[in-house]
């Protein structure tokens, strides 16, 4: 079919791809166009126009245009066809795009261009340059952008009428509207300065399967085969596992991450996590367990919904991971993901000391591209599902990627703004970061950063000793976890226990014990410690009354609540057991020494 001639003043072109099978005048060999009578002129008019139906739709047969939906004729399976007419016409497939004459453009299109001015896509980690639509994607949105009417076409002097007085497409899926902000970005240059701005999109150098328009620009035409739906939604290729996809975007850590290889599937309970495809694992989902194309909820990024958490609630409801995270934040005390929308920005700054743009959203703490399922055994390591997120080290310093916890709870609790805390202190600080450290203003803190300066701690429970690491997730963390012996998910997501802690702990002047206090009693054996004088005290209040769980700027982590120690707080160390403490409190005054 390729070297066909009908005449010496026309020839077929084919392309490899599309199996296209249309008509243009020709120039022979090279030469210059050569003349034609008339009556020849209009007997080959006529002809192809009879036969370039019959030639495109064997060209473009099952699982080509004829059984899919750009077969608006009257053959066509779908709602949007044209009407029935006398004789042959509106039985054309291709007309409704192409026509062998009095075409407007190259690829002898047929339709009238939309006069609309579109929204492009924008996002603050865009590296490419958008304008309005190019190329073969302005082609495509002369139907999907619904401005145009399917039958208005060049070679008819009346639009064709389509069944049930349907003019444009529908609101839908289908029509992208003129607001493609929602939509993956098309009609900008794809090349190597565009590779190296972002970091993380493959070379077009040599590529097979990244389909770019003859001007290096990617458009509709470079995701969509609109002569084939052989994969569904007109894709050039199988998107199974994102294949499509992964042909540009190239994501760090992608290929190893849960999210790429879990075989998790759905368990049927609505809502659908995956409304807009038909695989059936998150590993066949790939990108599109967060993203949608067109169409998208959360515009940046499309992500499929404009509430960050809803990306992550659709699997983790205890639907499609085993865990139900979603129930966590609706317990007493959470991490608030719920109380900011659009707050998070992944070009954001790792600190914020104003405190101004203060919040928490799942990927603050989750990177969805690099989390696995690795769980850290190391006291102070890095489970799996933390990996890939940036952070701030105990000096301050910005971190591309943490490797320890605390890390990423300093990004919140250390240098930024915040309220009150929640017990009154003698020696108020409420930068986490610096209660950790081993400096002259922290006297004593929780072995989180470094091992703890008190050599005797006779109170701890096996297999803790003074040479042991501790986590933040050794406190906070959910009540219902196995951690605490439950079956939920483990994790600071919520806790029956303020403030995100994993046991109780009385906060207020109670007596201290092993229902009220647990968080205490799960590393500290105090019945049996050497000085006695902690029985005593316990049995009266609580263990926040006299120390402070981060740090303290006296040994023994005391730092007195002033609300309850209402008299003279002086308190001194001589060595291993010994010291002295001046206290009023209860209306009585103490001084003692041990």
């Amino acid at each position: 079919m390729n070297s066909r001639k009908p005449s010496s003043a026309w020839h077929w072109q084919s392309d490899d791809r599309r199996q296209n099978c249309l008509p243009h005048r020709g120039r022979g060999l090279g030469g210059p166009p050569r003349a034609i009578t008339v009556a020849k002129r209009t007997a080959l008019r006529y002809g192809l126009l009879l036969t370039v139906g019959f030639l495109c739709a064997n060209a473009h047969g099952e699982p080509g245009i004829r059984q899919s939906k750009h077969n608006l004729s009257i053959s066509g399976l779908g709602v949007l066809t044209a009407q029935p007419a006398a004789g042959s016409a509106n039985s054309e497939l291709c007309i409704f795009c192409h026509t062998p004459h009095s075409a407007a453009k190259p690829a002898l299109w047929n339709r009238y261009d939309s006069a609309a001015t579109y929204t492009p896509y924008r996002s603050s980690t865009l590296k490419a340059t958008l304008g309005q639509p190019t190329g073969a994607s302005k082609l495509c949105l002369s139907c999907h952008d619904g401005t145009v009417a399917l039958g208005k076409i060049r070679s008819r002097a009346t639009p064709i009428m389509m069944k049930s007085a349907v003019t444009m497409i529908p609101k839908g899926p289908n029509n992208l509207g003129t607001d493609l902000s929602d939509d993956h970005p098309v009609s900008f240059k794809y090349d190597a300065t565009l590779t190296s701005a972002n970091g993380q999109l493959a070379s077009p150098a040599g590529s097979s399967k990244m389909h770019l328009d003859p001007n290096g620009e990617l458009q509709c035409t470079s995701c969509h085969d609109p002569h084939s739906d052989q994969y569904g939604k007109f894709l050039i290729m199988n998107n199974t596992a994102s294949a499509l996809c992964v042909t540009c975007h190239k994501i760090k850590s992608w290929s190893l991450s849960s999210h790429s290889l879990s075989g998790k599937l759905w368990n049927g309970n609505p809502p659908n996590p995956w409304p807009h495809t038909l695989e059936k694992t998150v590993a066949a989902n790939a990108c599109e367990n967060c993203h949608d194309p067109h169409g998208a909820g959360g515009k940046q990024r499309l992500m499929n919904y404009a509430e960050e958490e809803q990306n992550c609630y659709a699997c983790h409801n205890g639907n499609v991971a085993a865990k139900n995270v979603q129930a966590e934040f609706s317990k007493v005390s959470v991490h608030p993901v719920i109380n900011t929308l659009g707050a998070h920005d992944p070009m954001e700054l790792p600190l914020v000391p104003s405190g101004a743009n203060r919040h928490v959203e799942c990927e603050d703490c989750h990177n969805p591209h690099a989390t696995t399922a690795t769980v850290s055994k190391a006291p102070g390591g890095l489970s799996g599902a933390l990996t890939g997120v940036r952070g701030i080290n105990p000096g301050g310093v910005s971190l591309a990627q943490v490797t320890h916890e605390y890390e990423i709870c300093f990004r919140c609790h250390a240098d930024t703004a915040k309220g009150p805390a929640r017990v009154n202190r003698q020696f108020p600080q409420l930068n986490t970061r610096l209660e950790f450290q081993n400096s002259g203003a922290t006297a004593s803190f929780h072995p989180v950063i470094l091992t703890g300066r008190n050599a005797s701690v006779p109170s701890l429970r096996a297999p803790l000793t003074v040479a042991s690491l501790i986590s933040c997730g050794d406190c906070h963390n959910s009540d219902s976890g196995p951690n605490n012996g439950g079956s939920g998910p483990s994790g600071p997501h919520g806790s029956a226990y303020i403030p995100l802690l994993e046991r109780s702990l009385s906060l207020t002047d109670t007596g201290a014990n092993t229902g009220n206090s647990a968080l205490c009693f799960k590393c500290h054996d105090f019945l049996n410690a050497t000085w006695s004088g902690h029985l005593q005290h316990i049995a009266m209040t609580s263990c926040m009354t006299c120390h402070d769980p981060h740090g303290s700027p006296n040994p023994h982590l005391i730092n007195f609540n002033p609300s309850i120690v209402t008299g003279a707080r002086s308190y001194q160390a001589f060595g291993v057991n010994h010291g002295t403490c001046a206290v009023s409190c209860h209306g009585r005054d103490c001084n003692s020494s041990y």
